[in-house]
């Protein structure tokens, strides 16, 4: 695997550095931002970055954020990775949420845990935090499942999400189907290293 260069990413336009909470998490592809939006109410004491790149979508999401605002959500729009690059010191995510991502079936290297960025995204995570992964596709599953345990060594648990969850529009969409949706829960461990720590 190619070693990700963040020195490369140019800062994103429009740039606001964010000011982190003590519990911080991070959304990557929030869509419409029902996750967000459910999340941030259910958790008042923690704050959630969420970042969707699609204008569409997150214009619609921005609309759900004005019509009920919250103080502990922040909406972001932006390509992830340079955002993540230049706003996140190491250590300062209590956990990321990677929900029903675009499993990229013309490029398997595109996919989030096959991809040199994610050991950047790994050192922006607290010792304890987990990068919780949701997908309908079971071989994309399966995938993130070796690449968790062979190419970045991190213990996980993996299952079957419940038929009743309702955390964003595909998941209801896939779930109304009758499709089995997965999760993979993957926990960095304490003193685990990364070339980006500092």
């Amino acid at each position: 695997m190619r070693q990700f260069k963040p020195e490369k990413l140019f800062e994103p336009r429009d740039f606001v550095k964010p000011d982190l909470s003590e519990k911080c998490y991070l959304e990557i592809g929030a869509g419409r931002g029902l996750h967000a939006i459910q999340f941030a109410q259910t958790n008042p004491d923690k704050q959630l970055i969420a970042i969707e790149r699609t204008r569409v979508k997150f214009e619609d999401f921005a609309k759900r954020c004005a019509q009920q605002p919250l103080d502990n959500l922040t909406p972001v729009h932006a390509d992830a990775i340079p955002w993540v690059v230049h706003a996140l010191p190491p250590e300062s995510l209590d956990g990321v949420f990677l929900l029903y991502p675009n499993p990229e079936p013309k490029s398997a290297s595109q996919r989030w845990l096959n991809m040199p960025f994610f050991e950047f995204l790994l050192s922006r995570m607290k010792p304890g935090a987990k990068a919780t992964l949701a997908t309908n596709i079971h071989d994309y599953f399966t995938e993130a499942i070796k690449q968790a345990n062979q190419l970045w060594q991190l213990p996980f648990e993996d299952f079957e999400v419940d038929k009743n969850s309702k955390r964003t529009h595909f998941e209801i969409k896939y779930l109304a189907r009758d499709e089995t949706c997965y999760q993979l829960d993957i926990t960095k461990p304490k003193n685990y290293s990364t070339r980006f720590d500092d």
